[in-house]
């Protein structure tokens, strides 16, 4: 018997890194996961891995989160979770980066999480039941140099717990999740100095691995996260206690 037995997850972002380790985990747990990104090669081999679904999903298209949606209900007739972890990073000083760069960090974290929320709500909500995971970051939880990310990790803080609040009373869960130095791609593109700064501002002395990420996410999407809802979980080792 698996915590997540007979539920229905979609995990955006989900081809590779920590999306293919919540993917995986929930499919471990018993879920039906369907994998979804825009990396289709990477994205069927975690399918056919884990025996999901793969769909190729632009998180910052309405049109591409209504024809997922619709085909996810239309298939298995329900939509039980929903981790939106699909994100990109880029390292930028407060006042040197472009606007352009800024706006597209904006629109995948921000505005992909919200779009992803929007869709599946009303679905959640009819059944009288669902748990939103959005994935944000230690950057959602203090003051950072890399601004545009940092803005974003925030805003998904925040829109968490205001959709958690609207959706309570329809038995809906919302709750962000803010991993710290974790082992994916963002933190292999660190510079050596920056990297063993970050590791050895840990107390636990060591990086994370996306499945610890990953145990907590599945936990908040089961039964036994039942009155949890509005919460921010850090997963950083101690970073910012």
């Amino acid at each position: 018997m698996g915590s997540l037995d007979g539920k229905v997850v979609i995990v955006t972002g989900s081809a590779k890194g920590m999306g293919a380790a919540e993917a995986r985990d929930a499919a471990n747990q018993g879920a039906q996961v369907i994998v979804t990104d825009i990396l289709d090669e990477l994205g069927e081999e975690i399918a056919t891995e884990i025996n999901a679904t793969y769909r190729t999903l632009d998180v910052t298209s309405e049109k591409n989160w209504e024809i997922l949606v619709s085909s996810v209900v239309e298939e298995y007739g329900r939509i039980d979770g929903v981790v939106n972890n699909a994100g990109i990073y880029s390292s930028q000083g407060i006042f040197n980066s472009s606007v352009e760069s800024f706006q597209r960090i904006i629109e995948v974290n921000q505005l992909g999480t919200y779009l992803g929320m929007a869709a599946i709500a009303p679905i959640m909500a009819n059944q009288k039941s669902g748990s939103i995971v959005n994935i944000s970051s230690v950057a959602g939880m203090r003051g950072q140099v890399n601004i545009a990310y940092m803005a974003s990790k925030w805003a998904i803080r925040g829109m968490t717990k205001s959709v958690a609040k609207t959706l309570a009373s329809s038995g809906v869960r919302c709750n962000s999740v803010h991993p710290g130095a974790v082992n994916t791609d963002i933190l292999f593109s660190l510079e050596e100095e920056t990297l063993n700064h970050l590791i050895s501002s840990v107390p636990m002395g060591r990086s994370g691995e996306p499945s610890e990420v990953a145990k907590v996410v599945t936990f908040l999407l089961s039964d036994a996260a039942s009155y949890i809802s509005g919460a921010e979980i850090v997963v950083d080792g101690g970073m910012i206690a």
